[in-house]
């Protein structure tokens, strides 16, 4: 019987020093990589990526006992376009003082609250969209109470990706606080930079704006149409961004977040008239196709390894009533290797459990120093760009 329990003890303490080893190896493990956050576009809402921001701070203030935390004290970069760009852009604002101007919560009660602002309609028939009450709204939110100040891509705790197409050049244009620390060239209002991203073709007019010293000119459309899920152009970043990332020399440094806002493909299309597609339903399956694609892009390049490559994601529509607690409470879903799609076992709100507890493990992370200035390295192209 002694001997018995002799084995016994030992055996426990094996397993417990295995079980230490484990653990320390996932924690310096995730410690060393750099946390990258990319919210999709999509919508009017963006239910599914601020129901998720909300359920991840909210499990980050549990893990850590601080009731101030916020989402992007756990980031290294935070990228994101149409919808998800201004959440992005609130998340990674400035107070001054080197803390997020928001919270998670915050961001989220703001586009609920100020919805009706930000796609007020201009012509109901048309479904032409009010520019200039968005820039109402967009305005207030980005100036701060404090002092007045107007915030531009400069002023954010964390490096800043927003991604629009340039009607002038014909190309992707991306805002990016690197940038913009590098020349005000391409220092931009922050309001100005979610106006343009969410520039919707057929709802919005193109969106004109200029860099703050105006030197830089772009006349924006929707991000979403060439990036409506903004990962790959986050991953790219920090990929080839040595100065502000000198660690990551491939994926397997990363851990990425990545938050779909639903589909809107299928509502558009039950919408389309005597078997045609109309305008706004092939600019959804464009939208919704580029962020599947890139999904599976990213899912390839990272081994479809779960752990280090999180996307949250809802099965079907989101417009039409979908509540918050219902995306949390929701099975996972994601891409499969060869195409199509399959539901998990977790559910999104589970998934983002385990991401907090790992976020947390890895520490807070104070913001990367700005690029230093380097006016006279960008020379600004001849048609203003």
């Amino acid at each position: 019987m002694a001997d018995e329990m002799e084995l016994s003890k030992v055996t426990l303490e094996i397993f417990s020093k295995l079980e230490q080893q484990w653990l320390s190896y996932c924690v310096d493990g995730a410690a060393k990589k750099t946390r990258v956050l990319s919210i999709d576009g999509g919508g009017t809402t963006g239910i599914v990526a601020a129901a998720a921001l909300v359920h991840l701070e909210d499990q980050i203030r549990l893990k850590t006992g601080d009731p101030h935390a916020r989402v992007a004290d756990f980031f290294d970069l935070v990228a994101g376009t149409g919808i998800g760009a201004v959440l992005a852009s609130m998340l990674a604002a400035d107070d001054g003082s080197g803390r997020p101007l928001f919270s998670a919560r915050e961001a989220a009660a703001f586009l609920a609250d100020r919805n009706s602002e930000l796609f007020r309609s201009k012509f109901l028939l048309g479904r032409r969209l009010s520019g200039r009450s968005m820039d109402k709204a967009l305005k207030e939110a980005f100036r701060r109470k404090e002092d007045g100040k107007i915030l531009t891509m400069k002023d954010t705790c964390k490096p800043l990706l927003v991604p629009c197409f340039d009607l002038k050049t014909s190309a992707p244009f991306v805002f990016s606080r690197a940038d913009a620390s590098e020349s005000s060239s391409f220092d931009f209002e922050l309001w100005q930079v979610c106006r343009a991203t969410t520039a919707t073709p057929g709802l919005f007019k193109p969106f004109g704006l200029q860099s703050v010293d105006g030197k830089t000119s772009c006349c924006a459309v929707d991000g979403g149409l060439v990036m409506n899920n903004p990962t790959a152009a986050a991953v790219t970043h920090v990929l080839h961004n040595k100065r502000d990332f000198p660690s990551v020399n491939g994926v397997e440094d990363l851990l990425v977040l990545s938050l779909g806002n639903g589909s809107s493909t299928a509502g558009s299309l039950r919408r389309r008239r005597n078997g045609e597609c109309s305008a706004s339903s092939i600019v959804s399956i464009a939208l919704d196709g580029v962020a599947e694609t890139v999904d599976q892009m990213m899912g390839n390049a990272f081994c479809w390894n779960r752990t280090d490559y999180i996307r949250i994601q809802v099965n079907g529509l989101t417009s039409g009533g979908r509540r918050t607690e219902e995306v949390v409470t929701e099975r996972g879903v994601e891409s499969l290797p060869f195409g199509g799609k399959r539901l998990l076992t977790e559910t999104n709100g589970e998934r983002l459990e385990e991401l907090a507890q790992r976020l947390v493990a890895c520490g807070r992370r104070s913001s990367l120093p700005p690029s230093p200035c380097k006016d006279s390295a960008v020379s600004p192209l001849a048609n203003g760009r």
